[in-house]
Order: C-alpha cells, then sequence, then structure tokens
C-alpha cells in the first residue's frame, strides 16, 4: 500500500523561474534564490503570511533593538521578494513595495531607539 502523498501546488507556468536575458547581480541573486523558493513554494498557501503576520506583531511589540532587528529581517525578507519580482511588476505594484518596505525600516528604526 502506497503511503498518502500530500498535495503539492503546480509550480509556475513557464519555461523557467529566471528572468529571460537576466545578467550579473540579478541573475546570480535568482539563482541563490531559488532552493529557498522551491521550499517556500512547497509550504502551504497560508505558511508564510501566517509567519509574516506573527514576526511583524513581535517586531510591533518588543521594544528595543530585539524589535528593531525582527523588523530589519522583515524588511530584507520584504525586500528580497520585491527583488525577484520587480520585472514583473506594475508601476503601482512596485510603488506600494517600495513604501511597504520604507515603512517597515521607518518602524524598525523606531523600535530601535526604544
Amino acid at each position: 500500500m502506497a503511503a498518502h502523498q500530500p498535495r503539492r501546488r503546480p509550480l509556475p507556468e513557464g519555461e523557467t523561474f529566471f528572468t529571460p536575458g537576466a545578467t550579473g547581480m540579478r541573475r546570480r541573486v535568482e539563482q541563490r534564490s531559488a532552493a529557498p523558493l522551491v521550499f517556500l513554494h512547497g509550504l502551504p498557501r497560508w505558511i508564510v503570511p501566517l509567519a509574516l503576520l506573527a514576526v511583524l506583531i513581535v517586531g510591533f511589540t518588543v521594544p528595543g533593538w530585539v524589535g528593531g532587528v525582527v523588523l530589519a529581517a522583515v524588511a530584507v525578507f520584504l525586500g528580497w521578494f520585491s527583488y525577484l519580482s520587480w520585472p514583473s511588476l506594475t508601476v503601482s505594484a512596485r510603488l506600494l513595495r517600495a513604501v511597504t518596505i520604507a515603512a517597515v525600516i521607518a518602524v524598525a528604526i523606531v523600535q530601535f531607539s526604544r
């Protein structure tokens, strides 16, 4: 009897995860990001947003350097995701992501000063 295999989400359509024609730094970042992205893609869809929300709550509620470091880590994570998706985003989506990252960094600075 075969063990029950959990259903996996299908991979995105397209021939590659990488930006066509990417060179230099973008190519290196995309290649190094492949393994973590495949891991994250294998998780249930609700895990990453829930974990991000939990980390944000910790960052907002814990004063001092601990909250600042946690929020800085969130900003790095959001920046990484934004960098990877940047070529496929509209101008308004790019602006929203940039504003979100700037807001998280601003709150992190406030937390560092507490």
